[in-house]
């Protein structure tokens, strides 16, 4: 259940991996990799409810899906909103056609015992992987605690290093999530703060370049209508579902489950609000564009006019 690794965004990269335009013929090429969040996607392909339309091309982490927007080898993917950004800023127009989960509670800080409030982080060493969406949590922390990273003692690692590096006491906290944050807990680590005291801010989209929802507006109505077909499997056979997630990840029901419940997946409905523009998902997108400026993630305020598209949402459902 790797998620989300930071891919260094280079037009070189793009140049090097070469450009490739999206055409009314050719199926929708979507990056897609392992989180609970994507699952729907999953499930639609097995039960085939993804036309020859859309293809899902399978990664192992996010950085695979941005590079392929970036090269133009992929015209959608599944992303979080600061990855989206991300990609925003490399140049590649895209826009968000379904947010399939919000994070409540699955993105968390794990301290030492002898930590008590986030006042305590100052001075502290905090493993964190910068460039995902654990360093939009991080920031979102020290804000709260009246902190800057100037404050702390950052150490930038991918999460699955983290354990090691409490292991060996090299960190006094960690960003995390699971499986990784059970493991942590297990040797000790307590819950700070998680995702679910920062309601509707951490966001996982469906997006598709411009060009792909102006030339393929069909397949990416396909695309859409095949994440709510999975998610109505997903919310009508829970037990069905939980076994085939946790048989496709390798990882037990009950760490399945566990992963659900840390998560809102949005149905029709909501989806309409948050991607109404000037609505909730546009809103925290200019909050976290701010974040990661100061923060020197991004080099400069994004120019857009909407992130958002809500006309590939079916009307309704079988």
């Amino acid at each position: 259940m790797h998620r989300r690794q930071f891919l260094q965004l280079t037009i070189a990269a793009a140049v090097a991996a070469g450009v490739s335009g999206c055409t009314r013929s050719a199926p929708l090429r979507t990056g897609i990799h392992p989180w609970i969040g994507y699952e729907p996607l999953y499930l639609a392909e097995e039960f085939g409810w993804l036309p020859a339309t859309v293809q899902l091309v399978k990664g192992q982490a996010a950085s695979d899906s941005i590079g392929g927007l970036i090269s133009g080898n992929l015209y959608a993917a599944a992303l979080t909103l600061d990855e989206t950004l991300r990609v925003l800023a490399a140049g590649v127009p895209v826009k968000a056609v379904a947010v399939t989960n919000v994070s409540v509670g699955a993105d968390v800080l794990l301290v030492r015992p002898e930590i008590t409030g986030l006042s305590g982080l100052r001075g502290r060493r905090v493993a964190v992987e910068l460039g995902g969406v654990s360093g939009i949590l991080l920031f979102s922390v020290l804000e709260r605690a009246g902190l800057t990273s100037n404050d702390i003692s950052v150490v930038d690692l991918p999460v699955n290093e983290h354990i090691r590096a409490w292991q060996r006491g090299d960190i006094d906290a960690s960003i995390s999530y699971e499986p990784e944050a059970s493991r942590l807990v297990a040797e000790g680590a307590v819950r700070l703060f998680d995702s679910s005291q920062l309601p509707e801010t951490i966001f996982d989209l469906l997006v598709v370049t411009d060009a792909a929802a102006s030339r393929q507006p069909a397949a990416v109505r396909d695309l859409v209508k095949g994440h709510f077909l999975g998610l109505q499997h997903l919310v009508r056979n829970m037990h069905d579902a939980v076994y085939r997630v946790a048989t496709r990840q390798e990882v037990s029901p009950d760490m399945v489950r566990q992963s659900l419940a840390n998560v809102m997946l949005p149905e029709l409905s909501a989806n309409h609000r948050y991607l109404t523009h000037n609505g909730r998902l546009e809103v925290v997108a200019k909050t976290l564009e701010n974040i990661m400026v100061r923060e020197g993630l991004m080099d400069k305020p994004l120019r857009y006019e909407h992130l958002t598209d809500p006309a590939f949402l079916p009307r309704s459902l079988p």
